[in-house]
């Protein structure tokens, strides 16, 4: 070997240069790729969510301290957008864009939407399923898990559900009862058939529109009873128009985020941990304002002349009942899963 150096014009001390030469070469081509890596940095994931919660409401604050949080704890790796105030569109055109590709990889969307997809994700909103926040503490750590199993089954991963409170009846005018349910011009959420089926059962005649259709259906008279949460009827301008709130908590109303599973899988599993744990705590926090925002909005809508009807003991009977027939029906034709039923009423700790 030393006689082919000597042949190359290399005499011993350039060998020793050379050898050292080489044996650094390794470093370098590190130092190029890391170099490389930097200047190159690998593309940006973007998730884009579209929601009907309005820009400048609570759950938007919220949602969009939760992008930026993600932001900073992928080091810019995965960025959330999200299209707020139904600009995608109704839940259902929202649904059709994520299953499509491309344009939208998730949404916040109510559960009657998401039934569509999963039936389950309706289970929370029977009617008189829950009787208080208590046993909805109880249910949601036992049987969120269940759920997101399930949404997982179907193509999405489930971020996170948070409550939005009791769906109450209001009115453009007094509900008195029983009857004047019956005679309203009574509005739905399109594909909420658990509510379509619990009032027609109970003598009404429902309104299915699209949640942003609403407003403008008060104005016209096209509808003039609602169910919703207090806090969800101010963030939706609906208040100026209701005159009246039976105090009857109908069911208990959540809202999920999920995003396309094809889209979270091409995300990285350690950034998937970091926007778990962030979605986690931002619907944690939801969770826990709720009931204070309720409570607030309620009490800016009695200032401003919402009358609160007690009901009598004999409508709260007849009203249960008809929750029960729906909840029977929905067993025997296994609408919701028997086993996710099981979970919620082993959690609840009561009899059905």
């Amino acid at each position: 070997m030393r006689f082919l150096f000597h042949c190359l014009g290399l005499a011993a001390p350039s060998l020793r240069f050379l050898f050292r030469g080489l044996a650094v070469l390794p470093l370098l081509f590190a130092l190029a790729a890391t170099a490389a890596s930097a200047q190159n940095p690998p593309p940006t994931q973007t998730l884009r969510f579209a929601t009907l919660a309005p820009d400048g409401s609570p759950w938007m604050r919220e949602l969009r301290a939760a992008a930026a949080e993600v932001k900073a704890g992928t080091q810019g790796r995965v960025e959330i957008r999200f299209f707020p105030g139904g600009v995608m569109g109704n839940d259902q055109a929202v649904l059709r864009r994520i299953r499509q590709g491309g344009q939208l990889q998730g949404g916040v969307l109510t559960s009657s939407e998401l039934a569509l997809v999963y039936p389950d994700a309706s289970a929370y909103t029977l009617p008189f399923l829950f009787a208080d926040w208590a046993e909805v503490d109880r249910v949601r750590p036992k049987v969120d898990p269940l759920l997101a199993a399930g949404f997982r089954e179907r193509g999405f991963h489930m971020l996170g559900a948070a409550g939005i409170g009791f769906a109450y009846l209001m009115s453009t005018g007094r509900i008195g009862g029983v009857e004047d349910v019956r005679r309203a011009r009574l509005w739905v959420p399109q594909n909420d058939r658990i509510a379509e089926t619990a009032f027609r059962l109970g003598g009404a005649n429902p309104i299915a529109l699209p949640i942003a259709d609403v407003f403008t259906s008060l104005q016209t008279g096209m509808v003039d009873m609602v169910a919703n949460t207090p806090a969800g009827t101010v963030a939706l301008q609906w208040h100026g128009r209701l005159r009246s709130l039976y105090d009857l908590p109908l069911a208990y109303v959540l809202g999920y985020v999920v995003v396309d599973l094809r889209a979270w899988q091409r995300i990285a599993p350690a950034d998937q941990a970091v926007i778990d744990r962030i979605f986690a705590a931002t619907t944690a926090r939801v969770d826990a304002t709720t009931r204070r925002d309720d409570a607030a909005a309620l009490a800016a809508m009695r200032r401003q002349g919402l009358e609160v009807v007690t009901p009598t003991p004999a409508d709260v009977a007849f009203f249960r009942d008809i929750g029960a027939q729906v909840i029977a029906r929905l067993e025997r034709e296994q609408g919701i899963s028997p086993a996710i039923l099981q979970a919620i009423r082993d959690a609840r700790g009561r009899a059905p």
